[in-house]
């Protein structure tokens, strides 16, 4: 019986140090390469705990799926161990870990009906005929597919074929589930639903879920903590909001949304602010985050929505700089403008479609603001 979880887990991923194996799904020292030479994981160190939903989020070659792949066991590593519920299962073939597995594709036998592919991996675990139809029923239930036992793949839409994947994978009872890019092939509204039922399940039912994805959006949505990959290395490993508003490094702030970055010198440093010479000249404050001394380089990151456009909302201390406005784009909900600031034409200022809102136009000269505490000084 699928035992169901009280509340969302509020329990994080953790990266941990070499030998460090507390959490019920650990990479310890964890490498991989193909060749012998090129190493795609770098000595990955990382603690999921029971019933956590993690994302592993980074561009193409990063190395998320390779470390999803030796999870589910379709890749060994080259060096270091993975362990489930505190057991090593490197030696262990993808058959027995009991773990449970959504491809992009659904992998779904075309020759079988949807209660067929169900009740597939239940028959190569040796359940009796009743207790398969069983769990078929239950698992077509969970994700509103229960009158389409008798379907073949073929006759369902693309967003059927995906809960039907969702099922399978969830029939036997798996205390992990892996997804490998799972909605990358659903068109956007239908995407966003399955968003939503794919967390609400996950999170009923206290499965750890490891998902991958290239989508940011997907990934602040979805899980309760994301590992951002870059180079076959976790840049930073933390919760949606933690994410988005304090970046670790530049790599994090420019791949996960939308981020304007203005280039300068550290003149000083004093705690939690720096004032950063802009290379225009202009003089900044920020959040010293990867940046120790004066006379280092750095890379300031604001965030398009964290710019003013009217600078009576904000505070006396807010920092003031000119700007033309080069662009307008008219988004519905919101207003996307790209900017002339600091000797720059790539800056993006956006807000909310509302009434009180200034109306500019291409041309505009004006004064937009920040607070200092949404500017960070980041590395180059």
């Amino acid at each position: 019986m699928i035992n169901k979880a009280e509340n969302r887990r509020s329990t994080g991923g953790k990266l941990v140090s070499s030998g460090n194996r507390n959490g019920f799904v650990v990479f310890d020292r964890v490498q991989k390469s193909y060749d012998g030479e090129t190493l795609v994981v770098k000595d990955l160190n990382l603690s999921i705990a029971k019933g956590e939903f993690l994302t592993m989020l980074g561009p193409s070659g990063s190395g998320k799926t390779t470390c999803l792949m030796m999870l589910a066991g379709f890749e060994t590593a080259t060096n270091g161990e993975i362990l489930l519920d505190g057991r090593p299962i490197n030696r262990i073939p993808p058959h027995k870990r009991g773990i449970g597995m959504v491809f992009q594709n659904y992998a779904l036998f075309p020759h079988m009906s949807v209660g067929e592919n169900l009740a597939f991996p239940l028959e190569v675990r040796g359940m009796g005929k009743s207790q398969r139809e069983a769990q078929v029923k239950r698992a077509l239930d969970m994700v509103q597919m229960g009158d389409f036992a008798n379907r073949r793949p073929a006759q369902l839409s693309g967003g059927q074929q995906q809960r039907i994947a969702l099922a399978r994978a969830l029939v036997f009872e798996p205390e992990v589930v892996l997804m490998d890019e799972p909605l990358g092939a659903l068109d956007k509204q239908l995407r966003e639903h399955m968003q939503f039922e794919i967390t609400r399940l996950a999170h009923s039912l206290g499965i750890t879920t490891v998902y991958v994805t290239h989508d940011q959006i997907e990934a602040l949505t979805m899980s309760d903590n994301v590992a951002v990959f870059n180079d076959g290395v976790i840049q930073q490993l933390a919760p949606p909001e933690e994410l988005y508003e304090r970046p670790a490094n530049s790599f994090v702030a420019q791949f996960i949304g939308e981020n304007n970055k203005l280039e300068g010198t550290v003149e000083t440093i004093d705690g939690e602010r720096c004032t950063v010479r802009l290379d225009d000249g202009t003089v900044v404050d920020a959040q010293p985050v990867n940046v120790t001394s004066a006379g280092e380089r750095t890379r300031v990151s604001i965030r398009p929505e964290r710019v003013e456009s009217n600078p009576q909302r904000l505070p006396e201390d807010a920092h003031l700089v000119d700007a033309e406005v080069l662009e307008f784009i008219y988004m519905g909900d919101t207003f996307r403008f790209r900017l002339r600031v600091a000797g720059q034409d790539d800056f993006v200022m956006k807000y909310r479609n509302a009434q009180d809102q200034l109306r500019l136009t291409v041309g505009d000269k004006i004064r937009i603001g920040w607070l200092p505490e949404d500017c960070r000084a980041l590395d180059i």
